[in-house]
């Protein structure tokens, strides 16, 4: 049996990554569906061999949609999610609107697959980009020795913000060796040659809400107990989020049986080059690729059981279209079990 999908917000970098992803994997689609604004309406966009022309998300009827896989921004999803949903669909919204929502589940499949059976709004939220890629790090560890605390301090790429701040990256980059000034429009500084640690908006803590949103999803997918401080910075960088990872273990755990636990734990992929130089992987050298990739694993004197690692992620994969993919196979499968 295949399924009718939509794919909300498809001419966005997020939602072309989904079509391209729901072709790789060969999902069980009899008819897809791309969805935009009324400005994107007539657009192509491609999905395997097929194009597909882009229709009117604000006129569309969403009966007899299976599965609707949606990258809007938050207020769109606020309005269109709910009337997929009540319509018959099941939504796995990639906006931060529904993620604490405690009726709706907040799912990485390689973490928590159990929650798929906590749906009561017809809603699935996809975490954040930067949690995903911890947690999926952090689940072996916290099985295996208990997580009490974590510091994470990201490095994140400007494909986070969409097709125009790659844009602003590259015309800046352009311009600095033209001695042109540089205009800043998506982001609050210059991003080209520069760091900005200040992503989304600051909250009264002082905070920002990137950083909180790091915070409480961990707690709401992996463990309500575990404490953890973000540090959430934008980097010139076109894809590929990267995080120095500090961990607090509750029980002792080496380097070498942390290592251990990665290389046999799905969606991880470790690169263990003990005593060379080159002990590590870049986002430049993962883009593509679905794992998220461990390196520079150590041990930290400095707490009882702490360990330091450094993490890297396509953002647009793992961090959005990919885990949103992944949590409609195991929707499917969960459909398959209840249905035998």
């Amino acid at each position: 049996m295949g399924y009718k999908i939509a794919v909300v917000g498809a001419t966005g970098n997020v939602g072309q990554e989904i079509l391209k992803i729901l072709d790789e994997r060969n999902f069980p689609a009899d008819e897809v569906v791309a969805l935009a604004s009324a400005r994107s309406v007539g657009r192509e966009v491609s999905f395997g061999k097929k194009t597909l022309k882009v229709k009117n998300l604000a006129d569309f009827d969403f009966s007899g949609v299976d599965i609707v896989l949606s990258s809007p921004g938050g207020k769109v999803s606020a309005e269109y999610s709910p009337k997929a949903a009540k319509a018959g669909a099941v939504v796995i919204d990639n906006t931060s609107y529904w993620r604490m929502d405690p009726d709706v589940p907040l799912i990485v499949p390689e973490v928590n697959p159990h929650a798929i059976n906590e749906i009561k709004k017809g809603i699935i939220a996809n975490p954040n980009c930067s949690t995903i890629q911890m947690v999926v790090a952090l689940k072996p560890l916290h099985d295996a020795a208990g997580i009490k605390r974590v510091v994470v301090s990201t490095y994140q790429s400007v494909s986070g913000s969409g097709k125009a701040a790659m844009d602003e990256l590259f015309n800046q980059t352009k311009g600095v060796y033209m001695n042109e000034t540089a205009t800043p429009a998506v982001y609050q500084k210059q991003i080209a040659f520069n760091v900005i640690p200040h992503i989304d908006v600051f909250m009264d803590d002082g905070m920002t809400k990137e950083e909180w949103k790091m915070v409480v999803e961990t707690k709401k997918i992996l463990d309500s107990k575990i404490k953890v401080c973000a540090s959430c910075v934008r980097v010139p960088v076109f894809i590929g989020h990267s995080e120095m990872v500090n961990v607090e273990l509750e029980n002792e755990l080496s380097a070498s049986e942390a290592k251990e636990l990665w290389r046999n734990f799905d969606g991880v992929t470790l690169v263990d080059l003990e005593h060379e130089d080159l002990e590590y992987v870049t986002p430049q050298e993962i883009q593509g690729e679905d794992d998220v990739y461990v390196s520079r694993v150590r041990e930290d004197a400095s707490v009882e059981n702490g360990l330091n690692f450094w993490c890297t992620s396509d953002n647009l994969r793992k961090g959005a279209a990919l885990n949103a993919v992944q949590i409609a196979e195991l929707w499917v499968e969960n459909q398959k079990k209840a249905a035998a």
